[in-house]
């Protein structure tokens, strides 16, 4: 398994055991309940690699949407989470990792008839 999936399965299951509805490669359906994790784009980046090993890092994004604009602090606590159990990753079968970056952003959404908040998280890991 190459490490960016390694990493985007690791936090889709732990997400999934902490009781969070997390999807992955579509949206999910309109009448999906709020709040929702969306495990979304991933990007890896190898600095060196030989015969039997890689290094580099893994660029990991991940949203959270809520249907009422007034459970910012919701989201915001969700995120906070979701952070937790990002820096207290540090290994998965083949790799160990090392969290570099966490960006976080929350915003307003009007991609849909009633108004959304939407929290981003983009996670940068070091791997080998």
């Amino acid at each position: 398994m190459d490490p960016q999936q390694e990493l985007f399965s690791r936090l889709l299951i732990v997400l999934r055991t902490q009781g969070y509805d997390v999807y992955d490669g579509a949206m999910p359906p309109e009448d999906t309940p709020y709040p929702f994790i969306y495990l979304a784009d991933s990007q890896q980046v190898d600095d060196f690699g030989n015969k039997t090993a890689v290094w580099g890092n893994v660029f990991q994004t991940i949203h959270v949407w809520h249907n009422s604009p007034q459970k910012r602090g919701t989201v915001s606590g969700i995120l906070s989470h979701i952070k937790q159990i990002a820096r207290s990753l540090t290994t998965t079968d083949h790799f160990s990792w090392e969290i570099r970056n966490v960006d976080q952003r929350i915003l307003s959404d009007t991609t849909t008839a009633r108004p959304l908040i939407h929290g981003v998280l983009e996670l940068e890991y070091k791997f080998n």
